[in-house]
């Protein structure tokens, strides 16, 4: 009996040391994983950090109004946009009217949709004016009736012009190139994460830019020096 029980002890104790080691395994893994995640977090902040930063040395060069348009279902449904993977660019489409033309009309649309029996659904997080102002619409953490099935994931500005064919003068073009470097260093995106509602839907918008592939390529590579040089300040 006493043979039996110290060989049945002798087992019980190996399994106890290979169980301990499991464990002791186990919390090692985890460890090493919770390092990792806190690892990557910190890196995440201190390049949000960063971003950030260096977006804020083109806010003196903006001029933003923020004249936000009221809650409503047409034009501000409060849906948040939790991600931001893109900037779409857009066109008026009314030739001569201003920034503030058109953040009202999207404050309007529920005045404007009563009584139709097919109700227009738009808005846009900025308007730029003629003058090169900027009207900012809806927050950045809300998405805009702008850009059909990329509404979730951008932020979109639409631009004012003088004449029908769509042309940007040269106040607001500059002041889409600023606002667009801001938002590409605040979300950390580059070059090819700037498009146009042409190339979500097929849309001619924004018009000239459309009909005008290699001008939309050299305002893309524009945006893209802007950044880098305010990344090197």
């Amino acid at each position: 009996m006493s043979n039996k029980k110290r060989r049945y002890s002798s087992r019980t104790r190996k399994r106890r040391t290979s169980k301990r080691g499991r464990c002791a395994l186990i919390i090692s893994v985890a460890a090493f994983f919770i390092l990792l995640c806190c690892v990557i977090v910190s890196f995440i902040l201190r390049n949000n950090r960063d971003n950030t930063v260096q977006a804020q040395k083109i806010l003196p060069k903006l001029s933003i109004q923020t004249k936000l348009i009221q809650k409503n279902k047409y034009s501000r449904p409060g849906i948040a946009l939790r991600k931001v993977k893109g900037v779409v660019v857009h066109y008026t489409a009314n030739p001569g009217t201003d920034a503030e033309d058109n953040r009202n009309y999207f404050n309007n649309l529920p005045k404007i949709n009563a009584g139709k029996q097919k109700a227009t659904y738009a808005s846009s997080h900025f308007v730029i004016g003629l003058e090169g102002q900027i009207v900012q619409c809806i927050p950045l953490n809300e998405i805009a009736y702008a850009s059909n099935g990329r509404n979730y994931d951008t932020i979109s500005i639409e631009c004012c012009h003088p004449g029908k064919d769509g042309k940007f003068n040269n106040a607001t073009y500059q002041a889409l190139i600023e606002l667009v470097s801001y938002l590409c260093l605040k979300y950390d995106l580059t070059k090819e994460q700037v498009i146009r509602h042409y190339d979500v839907t097929g849309k001619l918008c924004p018009l000239y830019f459309v009909k005008h592939e290699d001008e939309w390529n050299q305002l893309k590579d524009k945006i893209e020096k802007n950044c880098q040089t305010i990344s090197k300040s």
